[in-house]
């Protein structure tokens, strides 16, 4: 209950004040208060009723107004500038693509579990990966939870639905090559003679780097001599715009170890990169400055990053070239690396600082994606010898 105090002027006079909660500001989602100050306590009780009356009947005639929307706006705008602006890009698709047109436009005190239950329940037959939308949808309750706005977040009683692995029994398709796959891939890659490409994949499947940070790398990142190599950064796409950001984690930061053959086509590509540079009418930049992986950008008339796209429109259409290889995707680059580690003795602690791992989780779960694979490969290869 809040206090009127009686304060002294200093002409010797009295005053009645006090300092009363308003509630919250839905556009900043802060809490408002106001002071004030009377000749007599009479006024200042009928003011403070006066107050708190009205705080009561705008928060109820607010709490029936907010959509689902508003509130994800309102948490949104709050919570943008703690994250990247990858992160901030998925969150939003993610929202426009499933989250919002079922829950936009619903007053988001009306919501109730048995309504967000059914969504979770088709969101489950649509997809697999569909407990991230859940986690992004209550997120948005517990923001409107703490504005005082809904009592209970509904999202938080859904239960996640079980469904019956139809595939339990199926060999699943491998999506990393093992060393004589690599071999192959590698020895028909580099009969195409294109240094560039070879480079790429080559630095992708020998050092399990992601992606992005490997379009990221400068030639100030390679040490040729000591073959070495430093990471330190990723190329990211946002808004249509490609980006230099700091490593997914702390534990991205790493020196890795490259081999002789690898750095050898370094060398070459190095070599190479210089006289395209010089026949387009461009200038190499300093090692610091200076990407490895680039190619000609026709609109832009420039030499500049990779796109991050490109590196998979390579490996489609050299799969495409290559129909008898085992296929994968860029990302199965990492994991093939991450599962000749584990072949060659490594333990998981060294494949985790290998591949950047914060969470020694993610390492676990590849070497168990890894070796239920390799499980269920020689079952299938035990049958396929007997024959009966």
């Amino acid at each position: 209950m809040t206090k009127i105090n009686r304060i002294t002027l200093k002409n010797g006079e009295f005053r009645y004040e006090f300092n009363v909660y308003l509630g919250i500001d839905p556009l900043t989602g802060k809490k408002k208060r106001t002071t004030r100050r009377f000749k007599s306590k009479r006024s200042a009780e009928v003011a403070l009723r006066k107050l708190e009356l009205s705080r009561f009947e705008n928060n109820v005639s607010s709490i029936n107004k907010y959509t689902f929307k508003d509130i994800y706006n309102l948490w949104l705008e709050n919570h943008k500038n703690e994250i990247r602006g990858t992160t901030l890009a998925s969150k939003q698709s993610k929202f426009n693509k499933r989250i919002l047109p079922k829950f936009g436009r619903l007053l988001i005190n009306e919501i109730t579990v048995a309504y967000c239950q059914s969504i979770v329940n088709e969101w489950s037959k649509e997809m697999q990966a569909y407990n991230d939308y859940i986690i992004q949808t209550r997120l948005v309750f517990n923001y409107a939870e703490r504005l005082e706005i809904i009592n209970k977040n509904p999202m938080r009683l859904v239960s996640l639905p079980k469904k019956k692995n139809e595939k339990e029994f199926v060999v699943e398709k491998k999506q990393f090559l093992d060393s004589l796959e690599l071999k192959l891939f590698m020895e028909i890659l580099e009969s195409e003679q294109n240094t560039l490409n070879t480079c790429l994949f080559r630095v992708l499947a020998f050092t399990g780097m992601r992606k992005g940070e490997v379009l990221a790398l400068h030639w100030s990142d390679v040490n040729l001599q000591t073959n070495e190599l430093y990471v330190q950064k990723t190329l990211v796409k946002v808004s249509n715009k490609h980006l230099l950001q700091p490593p997914k984690t702390k534990a991205s930061y790493r020196w890795l170890d490259i081999d002789q053959k690898t750095i050898n086509f370094l060398k070459r590509w190095k070599i190479e990169q210089k006289e395209l540079y010089k026949e387009f009418g461009f200038h190499v930049q300093n090692d610091e400055n200076q990407p490895i992986f680039t190619t000609y950008h026709h609109r832009l008339n420039k030499m500049n990053y990779m796109r991050v796209s490109t590196p998979n429109d390579k490996l489609e259409a050299f799969f495409g070239r290559h129909k008898e290889l085992h296929k994968i995707k860029i990302h199965g680059f990492r994991h093939t690396h991450a599962s000749l580690l584990f072949e060659a003795g490594a333990t998981i602690k060294e494949v985790q600082s290998r591949l950047g791992h914060s969470d020694i989780k993610t390492t676990m779960d590849i070497y168990t994606h890894i070796t239920t694979s390799s499980r269920k490969r020689l079952a299938e290869k035990f049958q396929n010898h007997i024959d009966f």
